[in-house]
């Protein structure tokens, strides 16, 4: 069975989740916000008292509120780290993606692999797929796991909302086309679990969004 939890971190609210298949215990980490020391022990304490196999880290896209973790994640629990090749900029550019915003940070580490459409991942007998979704950045995609009919949509899709499109790399119709194209052509009781805010479906959002009317 498919599990997973949900963590709200940083000054952005940004949704941190936890994904695990509950016989093997093989965990993945969907954007790992954690900013203070105190939301690293929250998710730390989380890990060990559910006594979990953290065995990759997925960065949907590169922002910095979902890469404040990147560095505690990779050095505490040592997984597998995705992310999506077209974001590496904004990996590099962290520290100054922060300092816009007067905040700290320490410098994410760089990936192992990057995110394809081709590459599929495996928590014991649980299986996820990536959607390439760009257009909030260059290079986004989403978790999807068709089985148990979940997508982690990164900053995509919201609850009667889209992603922004005026930061660095964004295009407001290439969003719209990913949209279209990738996730309103999933069954609609598929659920959606974004970036930001609560979770959603898919059919709520093909009649309630009024961006994708």
């Amino acid at each position: 069975m498919l599990e997973f939890q949900t963590f709200v971190f940083n000054p952005f609210s940004e949704n941190t989740f936890v994904v695990w298949d509950d016989i093997s215990k093989e965990a993945m980490i969907i954007d790992p916000g954690c900013y203070s020391t105190e939301e690293e022990t929250e998710l730390d304490n989380f890990i060990n008292d559910s006594l979990l196999d953290i065995k990759f880290l997925i960065n949907t896209h590169c922002h910095l509120d979902h890469i404040f973790g990147n560095s505690f994640v990779k050095e505490k629990y040592n997984p597998i780290y995705l992310a999506p090749e077209k974001d590496l900029p904004l990996i590099d550019q962290f520290i100054k993606q922060a300092e816009t915003y007067g905040l700290s940070a320490k410098p994410s580490p760089k990936p192992d692999k990057y995110l394809s459409e081709d590459k599929a991942l495996s928590l014991g007998e649980i299986n996820s797929e990536f959607l390439f979704t760009p257009g909030h950045t260059p290079g986004e995609f989403c978790v999807y796991f068709p089985n148990y009919k979940k997508c982690f949509t990164g900053d995509v899709l919201f609850r009667e909302s889209i992603g922004r499109t005026d930061l660095w790399g964004g295009d407001y119709d290439i969003l719209i086309n990913s949209i279209n194209k990738k996730l309103l052509t999933l069954p609609d009781d598929v659920r959606v679990y974004p970036g930001h805010g609560p979770e959603t479906t898919i059919g709520f959002e093909r009649v309630n969004n009024s961006f994708l009317m």
